[in-house]
């Protein structure tokens, strides 16, 4: 696996955020991010302690997601970083897409904190830290594992 630096925007969103993603789409409302062009890191970052941008934050198994997938993909998102296989049908519209599939090396959360520079939340407040949050990252480290 080819190891990457990621710098820019990704946004985080885990299994109950992906879940709304998808009741939008499919209802036609307008989310409060774009996704086309969008990475999305199947994470959910720890408050964050004094002093700090971010809290501890790691990769959730991708696979949770994958019934969610394929609408996002479909709906142009183009980079997915998580920890994990993903199902052939995912591994498919991946390809189709020309997307990206990143493994984030789970088990560093707390170094990978240090990657980030900025975090917002964007939406879904309630969800806690399964809330939609905006990160700016640099020298983020990742391995491509599909393409």
């Amino acid at each position: 696996m080819d190891k990457v630096l990621l710098t820019g925007t990704i946004y985080t969103a885990r299994d109950q955020a992906h879940k709304r993603i998808v009741e939008f789409i499919e209802t036609g409302k307008e989310l409060p991010f774009r996704l086309k062009d969008a990475a999305i890191f199947y994470a959910g970052p720890t408050p964050a302690k004094p002093n700090s941008v971010c809290g501890a934050i790691g990769p959730t198994t991708s696979s949770r997601m994958d019934r969610y997938t394929p609408i996002l993909l479909d709906n142009g998102v183009k980079v997915l970083i998580g920890k994990g296989e993903r199902s052939k049908e995912v591994r498919s519209s991946i390809l189709k897409h020309n997307a990206l599939y990143l493994v984030a090396v789970g088990g560093a959360a707390a170094l990978l904190s240090k990657c980030i520079i900025s975090c917002e939340v964007v939406c879904w407040e309630d969800l806690g830290t399964e809330a939609i949050h905006r990160l700016e990252v640099k020298d983020f480290p990742c391995y491509v594992s599909v393409i």
